[in-house]
């Protein structure tokens, strides 16, 4: 499911479990409400929010470190690309064509990964990167100077090769699902504890339904930033479309 699905599910729970609280409030016995058992729930009710702040910050800690590690990757690749270009340059005009596989195989990986229909290989570029690597085993280096240059290129895609492959081996989610499902949980107690002592009137449902989408938006963030190819929160691919305009010049 995605990052939506998931957190209106959670807004369903937990506003639902306000709701329980309302309804139990009206069946229980009036004992059930005297000051030492509201004094014994608040105290219950806190020991569950303090541990769900401190798992949801997990969670957050977890998808944001994600998310930045995957866009620095990012970044060094559009780095490592704009290299390999200028070291074929200076290579000669042998290499014409070998630029020319990286300039069509870069576009093509843009399009593979930030694609519109939200379809993306698991390993963008492979055959391309196999291509190019080819072609720049089969140049003829006339010189010394040529010879390292074919080294040095052979060496950054190499090491584009590598961060390409531990980029898309990171694709999985960094959210633990039975940290999530455990967090949700708490939370509905949370909600059920509040509606059980929340007054029966428009303001007490207004106020729970607000904290409810809050609580839920939250989460939804948290699930956005765990997919960062796709959805509101993507990795921009400015960084790769920056270095394709600056290949071939």
């Amino acid at each position: 499911m995605n990052p939506l699905e998931v957190s209106a599910i959670i807004f369903l729970l937990i506003f639902g479990g306000a709701m329980l609280g309302m309804w139990l409030r009206g069946v229980l016995p009036q004992d059930h409400f005297d000051a030492d058992t509201k004094d014994l729930v608040k105290l219950g009710v806190g020991l569950i929010g303090t541990m769900a702040a401190l798992l949801l910050g997990l969670l957050v800690a977890s998808a944001k470190s994600s998310y930045d590690t995957r866009n620095n990757e990012l970044q060094q690749m559009a780095a490592n690309v704009i290299l390999l270009d200028r070291v074929l340059a200076h290579y000669g005009p042998a290499t014409s064509e070998v630029r020319s596989l990286v300039k069509i195989a870069i576009a093509r990986m843009i399009d593979q990964v930030w694609s519109k229909d939200g379809k993306q290989d698991s390993v963008p570029w492979q055959g391309g990167a196999n291509l190019v690597y080819d072609k720049i085993q089969e140049l003829v280096p006339r010189s010394d100077g040529q010879r390292a240059l074919q080294s040095q290129a052979e060496s950054i895609l190499v090491n584009f090769g590598q961060e390409r492959l531990l980029l898309f081996a990171q694709s999985g989610s960094s959210i633990s699902t039975p940290f999530l499902v455990v967090v949700v949980f708490w939370l509905t107690v949370l909600f059920i504890s509040f509606g059980l002592f929340a007054p029966r009137n428009g303001t007490a449902i207004a106020t729970l339904l607000v904290a409810a989408i809050s609580v839920a938006g939250a989460l939804f963030l948290i699930l956005e930033l765990d997919q960062p190819f796709s959805g509101l929160i993507q990795i921009p691919s400015a960084p790769l479309r920056n270095a394709l305009m600056a290949l071939g010049h």
